[in-house]
């Protein structure tokens, strides 16, 4: 019987059956993200708190069936798929104007994430933009410690015309090169992988298409580490606009 359950919640949501990032089976649509996702290496920044000073919840409070969850980060009740929602209107970094509701990479240590380019990295998603006014960033490689500057070295974003987008940042001082990398309807399924291999070189794979991209020398001198979730492309004075970015699978591995 719960076999037969099983495969009843597969069929339910098609896109998980192949997702090679997809959680264990289906998720279940009844516990908070912990419960289906390996929470133990992100950190969670939310949209309110302090100006300025967004709130975090620590990789302890988000683990387990019964972790943290409310209505910016949630599990959705249909199809279990860890949602982050970020509206317009919300507390932002210091170094930005864009509200988000966004996982930070951690170590297992409770530690943040801080790794060199060396090496194999990757951030593989299964994923659906269930909402988004203009445009929303899904998945980054950050800066981390070695100098600075607060840039990414890449940003993916979706943008509302279904197209997807991969950011380039040309240099830690700034300046974004745009890639369309993809096309995919607002509500649909798709997945990408965001690697980073050799030291020099970005491979992203959106629905099994790589791409290779190089990594200015510029770059080599910091750490980096992941982030994934909603991070809203547009801001105003509206809570109700926004981006709801819904999860149906992410994974880390490093090497």
């Amino acid at each position: 019987m719960m076999r037969v359950r099983a495969l009843l919640a597969l069929l339910a949501v098609p896109a998980l059956a192949a997702a090679t990032a997809s959680p264990a089976l289906a998720a279940n649509p009844a516990v908070a993200p912990g419960g289906n996702f390996d929470l133990a290496v992100w950190q969670l920044q939310e949209p309110v708190g302090s100006p300025g000073s967004p709130t975090t919840i620590s990789s302890s409070r988000l683990q387990g069936p019964n972790g943290f969850q409310d209505s910016y980060f949630y599990t959705d009740t249909r199809d279990g798929a860890m949602t982050f929602w970020a509206p317009e209107k919300g507390v932002t970094t210091p170094n930005s104007n864009y509200a988000r509701s966004e996982l930070r990479e951690m170590n297992r240590d409770g530690s943040a994430a801080n790794w060199s380019l060396s090496g194999s990295h990757k951030l593989s998603a299964t994923l659906r933009v269930v909402s988004v006014t203009s445009n929303v960033c899904v998945g980054q490689v950050h800066l981390g410690t070695g100098g600075s500057s607060t840039k990414p070295l890449l940003e993916l974003y979706y943008r509302a015309s279904g197209d997807i987008v991969l950011g380039t940042e040309d240099s830690p001082d700034g300046g974004q090169t745009p890639h369309t990398v993809g096309h995919v309807s607002i509500g649909k399924t798709w997945t990408y992988t965001i690697g980073i291999s050799g030291g020099n070189t970005i491979d992203l794979t959106v629905n099994g298409t790589t791409t290779h991209y190089g990594i200015p020398s510029s770059f080599k001198a910091y750490k980096q580490y992941f982030k994934a979730g909603s991070y809203n492309q547009s801001s105003s004075d509206s809570t109700t606009k926004g981006a709801r970015v819904a999860f149906y699978g992410l994974k880390v591995t490093h090497s």
